[in-house]
């Protein structure tokens, strides 16, 4: 496998962002690149997820327990898979390929960009009769991410091949980053869709939504406050596509009480290395890699 090179080839650095695209994603909360991701290279990891699901590691998280981790026992269901780049290569290869973190610096307007963690999901083909969604129900990332210091934090979305809204895309509400009171935007696991979005028009916001209908090789982006979900998969086919979720260069760990009282921590914290204070160092290359940092 090619070991990453962290510099952009001319053709590469063309499809970055434009001011104007930087602009855009800052009033609407999310981004559609052009076609960035080589298909050899989403065809390894489509290999190695499959590997993945089989049972086969290149390595093993010290901690074994709470993360999603589907398991085949868990059966025909919405498949959650977290921290896969730390123990798969080709996922690894594919969550840290220079043009992603490229296109989020630009978007983040910072010198760096990181890997906080990541998310391998797969939606099963739709079946006759089928009384459970696989839909993945509106939440904020930044709301299940306490202990980040940054609201510059960001997410790639990358399918493993195109993604019509038949097939269940990944879908955002229209510069929902900017509304307040989203600490507890935390329903990844309700699919009723509409439910939510009642309650929202009833609190006199516009929800517009917008699905990530992409190609094969395209990469939508969002900010880290953007309430996204995702449509059930109504389609023959399955659906699968990485979370890549990325920190900007100032980002590190905050101690959080939740407004209960609640000492709030999230799990990045028990894989990473120990800052001479004694928090947690979300700069731990081991576990929060660069994926680009600006010559």
């Amino acid at each position: 496998m090619n070991i990453l090179e962290k510099v952009l080839t001319q053709e590469q650095s063309a499809l970055l962002p434009t001011e104007e695209d930087v602009c855009f994603y800052e009033e609407h909360g999310w981004y559609i690149s052009p076609s960035v991701i080589p298909e050899t290279i989403i065809d390894q990891a489509i290999a190695g997820s499959q590997e993945f699901y089989d049972g086969v590691r290149d390595a093993v998280l010290p901690v074994a327990k709470g993360y999603s981790n589907w398991q085949p026992e868990d059966g025909d269901v919405v498949r959650n898979n977290e921290f896969v780049s730390l123990q798969k290569t080709e996922l690894k290869q594919l969550a840290l390929q220079p043009i992603i973190g490229a296109i989020a610096a630009r978007l983040a307007r910072t010198s760096e960009i990181r890997i906080l963690d990541d998310q391998l999901v797969y939606k099963p083909p739709a079946k006759a009769g089928q009384a459970v969604s696989s839909a993945v129900g509106w939440h904020s990332d930044r709301a299940y991410w306490s202990t980040c210091s940054s609201d510059n934090l960001l997410t790639a979305w990358i399918p493993f091949h195109d993604c019509d809204e038949e097939r269940g895309p990944l879908v955002v509400l229209d510069k929902s980053h900017r509304w307040s009171g989203l600490q507890s935007m935390r329903h990844f696991n309700n699919p009723n869709l509409g439910e939510l979005t009642d309650q929202l028009q009833t609190e006199g916001k516009q929800v517009v939504k917008v699905p990530m209908t992409l190609k094969k090789g395209q990469v939508s982006f969002h900010h880290c406050w953007t309430i996204h979900g995702s449509y059930p998969n109504r389609s023959q086919h399955h659906r699968q596509a990485l979370a890549v979720h990325l920190q900007d260069r100032d980002n590190h760990y905050r101690p959080y009480t939740s407004p209960q009282g609640k000492e709030i921590h999230i799990f990045d914290e028990q894989l990473c290395r120990k800052l001479p204070n004694g928090d947690p160092d979300f700069s731990d290359p081991q576990v929060f890699p660069v994926v680009w940092a600006a010559p």
